[in-house]
């Protein structure tokens, strides 16, 4: 009565011959166009997919899974992942996004040993970030750069990046599966990893000089990008930037880079904007960032100013706020009573003193 019992199959090939002929096979594709140069490939990643997850009915071998995990970086696999996805068709794409983010996790003796592969070959990260552009692949790319975020430090290579920019033009593609992606990325770049993100704010704030051989390149400060998506005419881009922004800058983490942000005017007046926008959840978004322009003990004399002389504009934008039922629409009321009695007091006080 043996045949009752499924025993586990032997595979096809070890973890290192799967690795071996995986490479052979994307290599292959180089010199030619066939088609059984292109199923050698699928079925290749599909052996893969099968050793790393099991097949439905058997768990995976964990000793196969780390050793195909090493061999696959000892054989720069990883890189025909990633250079070679334009050539592959949907369902092999399908199975390789599938296939990355398994191999990621795998911690090895203590290494993330794709994690690793990845920081010392960042070119990687930047192909999939310009992969955006190619609308057959934009959304494998994004699901396999979104793996990589879970990673401080790959979160930190890619801000860091000369890449990292696209994204402020992603987010506005005319494809909207495309930018929509792109957005989500995005948002977890910026609020995934606190720590990496608030070294980055830091950093980047004011413009910085950076020397490249003999030439010397401004880049641009990161609030001056992301000013762009606040007043961008587009719906969509305003109301979820304005939310990402809200959910990092009020951060703990931030204090330091929300402190210098709170002292610009010219993100006050942005405030300002968005609090008179058509849209109740951009309205209430945007006070929550401008109330604590308002509520800074040391408000700077620009500050001052510009609430006085927008003393009349300001308090009807803010009576005018939608209020519904709810207890966050409830502390929203209250907030919104503190402000007011703050805006006609600073003006009273400047009266005062003149």
């Amino acid at each position: 009565m043996s045949f009752f019992f499924k025993s586990s199959p032997r595979p096809k090939w070890s973890p290192a011959e799967l690795a071996r002929v995986t490479k052979e096979s994307f290599l292959a594709l180089d010199t030619s166009t066939s088609a059984k140069a292109h199923e050698e490939v699928e079925k290749n990643i599909q052996s893969i997919r099968q050793m790393l997850s099991g097949d439905g009915e058997l768990e995976p071998n964990q000793d196969h899974v780390s050793q195909l995990t090493l061999e696959i970086c000892k054989e720069d696999v990883i890189a025909l992942f990633i250079h070679k996805l334009p050539t592959l068709v949907w369902d092999a794409r399908k199975d390789l996004v599938y296939c990355w983010s398994i191999l990621l996790r795998q911690n090895i003796d203590s290494h993330y040993c794709c994690v690793e592969y990845l920081e010392s070959h960042l070119e990687l990260l930047d192909f999939l970030v310009v992969c955006y552009n190619n609308k057959e692949i934009a959304l494998n790319c994004g699901s396999m750069l979104r793996e990589c975020i879970k990673y401080p430090t790959l979160a930190k290579c890619i801000l860091e990046s000369n890449s990292f920019e696209l994204f402020f033009k992603y987010v506005e593609l005319p494809t909207f599966d495309i930018a929509s992606d792109a957005l989500a990325t995005f948002k977890d770049l910026l609020t995934k990893n606190e720590t990496t993100v608030s070294q980055f704010l830091i950093s980047h704030y004011d413009q910085v000089s950076v020397l490249h051989g003999l030439l010397l390149s401004m880049i641009v400060p990161f609030f001056e990008l992301y000013e762009k998506l606040l007043t961008s005419p587009n719906y969509v881009t305003r109301r979820q930037s304005l939310k990402i922004l809200s959910d990092f800058l009020l951060e703990v983490q931030n204090s330091q880079t929300m402190k210098r942000y709170i002292q610009e005017v010219r993100y006050l007046k942005i405030m300002m904007a968005l609090l008179k926008d058509s849209s109740k959840n951009i309205q209430i978004s945007a006070f929550h960032i401008f109330k604590v322009f308002v509520a800074n003990p040391n408000k700077p004399r620009p500050i001052i100013d510009f609430l006085v002389e927008n003393r009349e504009e300001l308090l009807i934008a803010l009576q005018k706020l939608p209020a519904s039922k709810g207890e966050e629409d409830d502390q929203v009321e209250e907030e919104k009573g503190l402000i007011i009695e703050e805006i006609e007091a600073i003006s009273s006080l400047s009266k005062a003193n003149k």
